[in-house]
């Protein structure tokens, strides 16, 4: 089970590719992505970190920190870099956690707390559900969890579109409807009282039912 939209995602030290971390302080007053991998030398794994790496312009716009991690210590993912940067034309970008003692995984319940031994031993099927996307805001709080199969890469443009949601709703007293793009079209959130409304809105809003009230994205 993942953590809960809302938990405060657990601190922790570790090493990374980029030095030793504390993670809250890391991340700091901005926004972080923490993404997990079964193993390191993996094949759809290797097409993600490279995506993510060409991508990491536009998370910096959005003030968002990237963060991998695989339960292989840090001087594997230094070797599976180079592999990387041949195979997609980027390397890593941003740090990648050792995480050989399993700490990590165990505190974001992505391993069972009783996971030991050499993770040098354990194959990316022993290690699938380290597989995860957190999405963490400033005040530390998880703000979106997914999980996907080692079969299914990652789809990034999705978590780009889904953190452009997440710091608009987190501004301003609105929902995005499904498949919404930056500039569309939102919804007024349902904690909003019609009376309240009228006071942010004072344009009026379109509303095919009482309940659905479109106005433009908020600037």
């Amino acid at each position: 089970m993942t953590l809960q939209i809302n938990a405060t995602a657990p601190d922790f030290e570790a090493e990374t590719t980029e030095g030793r971390i504390k993670f809250h302080d890391w991340i700091g007053d901005g926004w972080a992505v923490l993404f997990s991998h079964p193993k390191d030398f993996t094949p759809v794994c290797t097409t993600e970190l490279g995506t993510l790496a060409r991508l990491k312009p536009e998370f910096d716009k959005r003030n968002v920190k990237l963060i991998g991690l695989s339960v292989d210590p840090v001087d594997k993912h230094t070797l599976w870099s180079n592999d990387i940067k041949e195979t997609q034309g980027f390397a890593p970008n941003y740090p990648m956690i050792g995480d050989s003692d399993y700490n990590v995984s165990k505190l974001y319940n992505m391993l069972p707390a009783s996971t030991s031994g050499d993770p040098a031993t354990r194959t990316p099927a022993d290690n699938q559900t380290v597989r995860t996307v957190f999405v963490i805001g400033p005040d530390k709080k998880v703000k979106l969890a997914l999980a996907y199969p080692m079969t299914t890469g990652r789809n990034f443009a999705e978590i780009l579109r889904a953190i452009d949601s997440l710091q608009l709703t987190a501004k301003h007293r609105v929902a995005t409807p499904a498949d919404w793009q930056q500039g569309e079209d939102v919804i007024i959130a349902g904690s909003v009282s019609d009376d309240e409304a009228k006071k942010i809105y004072p344009q009026g809003w379109k509303a095919p039912k009482p309940y659905i009230r479109i106005v433009p994205q908020p600037k």
